[in-house]
């Protein structure tokens, strides 16, 4: 299934920069707005060309495809004039990778209740993720039902008052509250397995309410059966990882209804309860046995490509805006025969994410040409890894090559989604920081307006290379398109959606799409203006008072 989008005749400008149209300047210093005037729509096409052509086979880390993607990064940046700021004065940055498998016909789910055993099936009932701290693990015990398995006193919600979860395993239901603020709904989604394990739970067990299709073992076990990456520390350690959790599963829903079979609550009582947003927790009266047996299946030599602007201020040249934007994909999987070629077995990753990249090739070309460079250094860094779990930005953001405390601020592109024209914006994380500010100026500079997230249940602000950086406590802005689109019969968000549901993460993400490469080129001048605005800026953004990621994992000052 593919789709297209009609213009407006008005709307079909030439692709010189010269064509964008600007609204009143407001405070935008004056070399700024000249330079953001030079963006080329047509510089992003041709890169993500390059990027999406099957010559690189999707871009998957480890393979020669990625390296070509990379040597191109390496090669745009080198010629603009940034500097290597990568390892020992190169452009690149190891990033070492594990990947790890279930071995399927030694481990097992069982479910026991007064001596009467039930196993279940591989595949169509569950499905075990894999341990890399226990290659042999065995977990038995009784399980308890957490409601979402989310522990958030300061949203007034909390699935685990009055319950003792340790030794236990734990059972949840995936998402989270809908009246959680979105990125806070984004954030606890994610974040069960670590929950769990400081309540003292041994185990997990996860599963989709029936009104969520999206997470279904059905649909997720054939990416689930490929395994889990982590990256390793310096004593090869993988990171990101529970050790404490012993065994983790994620149920269908069949499953799920067994595992309540003796619950004093039922299983359809449980999940009004969860649509309704009521913290819940009780034992379900029955105990699981998890042995899951875990294979190492290779490790992959990962690398970040990264290069520096220098800042002009003899003082502020020592802090860092960074831009990251993930260089992979998913490599050659499935043939599907719905894509622009029968068959097609490449997953190009054209707007996942060769725009990212794209964008910031261009927004690193409107830096260099700045009459005079930014107080503060510019890094650019296209990172590996994303698709296997924001592993190559965690690992710099964790091992940055520059000095962490200097690193002031974070800008992410990834899928902007521009098949129509820009005429509204989601800034996610703008509200947490400071960077609101320099958001709101380049957003009237450029002449669109700031939306609300249309879709928090997609848990977006999760879901890019600029968490690694918040984890860290690096305010950070991640910006998609809005739903706006200028016609009255086209539907943004609904687009935005069937491109997910038909094409996303398949062959079909390649360069023949109806991209709209005006709005891709407002993209780079946002990300430009904002990074400028920043960069020029006495003093480094700060978190917001009392925020709630800036709080969580804050460690400069917040505006006062």
């Amino acid at each position: 299934m593919r789709f297209s989008v009609s213009l407006p005749l008005t709307l079909l400008l030439s692709l010189g920069g010269a064509a964008l149209s600007f609204a009143q300047p407001g405070t935008i210093p004056t070399e700024a707005q000249a330079v953001a005037k030079t963006v080329r729509p047509e510089a992003i096409r041709a890169a993500m060309r390059f990027l999406a052509d099957d010559a690189l086979e999707g871009r998957k880390p480890g393979t020669r495809g990625f390296a070509l993607a990379a040597n191109y990064v390496q090669t745009q940046l080198e010629a603009l004039g940034l500097q290597p700021a990568g390892e020992n004065n190169t452009y690149r940055q190891a990033v070492p990778l594990r990947r790890w498998q279930v071995r399927e016909k030694t481990s097992s789910l069982t479910l026991s209740n007064k001596g009467n055993n039930q196993l279940l099936t591989y595949g169509k009932q569950f499905i075990l993720n894999p341990n890399p701290d226990h290659a042999d693990s065995d977990v038995n015990a009784p399980v308890v039902f957490v409601g979402y398995g989310v522990s958030a006193p300061e949203l007034g919600y909390d699935d685990y008052t009055n319950i003792d979860v340790k030794g236990k395993i734990v059972a949840y239901a995936n998402g989270a509250p809908t009246a959680f603020p979105s990125n806070q709904r984004a954030y606890y989604s994610s974040a069960k397995a670590e929950m769990a394990a400081a309540h003292g739970a041994v185990g997990v067990l996860s599963f989709s309410l029936p009104t969520d299709l999206r997470n279904r073992i059905e649909t997720a076990a054939p990416r689930a059966r490929q395994g889990i990456y982590r990256w390793l520390d310096k004593r090869g350690k993988p990171q990101r990882t529970f050790p404490s959790l012993k065994g983790s599963a994620s149920l269908s829903d069949s499953a799920a209804r067994l595992v309540f079979a003796n619950a004093g609550t039922s299983f359809t009582d449980a999940v009004a309860a969860a649509l309704k947003n009521r913290p819940q927790a009780f034992p379900l009266n029955i105990s699981v046995r998890m042995r899951t047996q875990t294979d190492v299946v290779e490790d992959v030599a990962g690398q970040n490509v990264v290069a520096v602007l220098p800042g002009s201020d003899p003082i502020l040249k020592n802090e860092y805006i960074v831009y990251v934007a993930h260089l992979d994909h998913l490599g050659i999987g499935r043939p599907v025969n719905g894509a622009s070629t029968p068959g097609d077995s490449i997953y190009n990753g054209a707007h996942d994410n060769a725009s990212g990249v794209a964008i910031n090739l261009e927004t690193a070309r409107l830096f260099a040409a700045l009459p005079k460079a930014p107080r503060r250094s510019i890094v650019f860094v296209g990172v590996t890894g994303e698709e296997m779990g924001l592993l190559g930005s965690d690992y710099f953001a964790s091992n940055p090559t520059v000095p962490k405390e200097k690193i002031v601020a974070n800008f992410c592109l990834d899928m902007p989604f521009f098949f129509h024209p820009l005429l509204d914006i989601v800034p996610y994380g703008a509200e947490h920081s400071s960077l609101g500010r320099e958001t709101k100026l380049a957003a009237d500079f450029v002449g669109v307006q700031i939306s609300p997230d249309p879709i928090p249940e997609q848990t977006v602000f999760m879901r890019s290379d600029h968490f690694s950086f918040v984890r860290q406590g690096i305010p950070a802005i991640y910006i998609k398109s809005g739903s706006q689109t200028g016609n009255p019969k086209l539907d943004g968000t609904k687009l935005n959606l069937d491109w997910r549901a038909t094409i996303y993460h398949s062959p079909q993400d390649d360069i023949n799409q109806p991209f709209d490469f005006n709005a891709a080129a407002k993209h780079v001048q946002l990300q430009f203006l904002i990074g400028y605005l920043a960069a020029q800026a006495d003093s480094r953004p700060t978190w917001n008072k009392a925020d709630f990621f800036g709080t969580k994992f804050g460690q400069t000052s917040v505006i006062k």
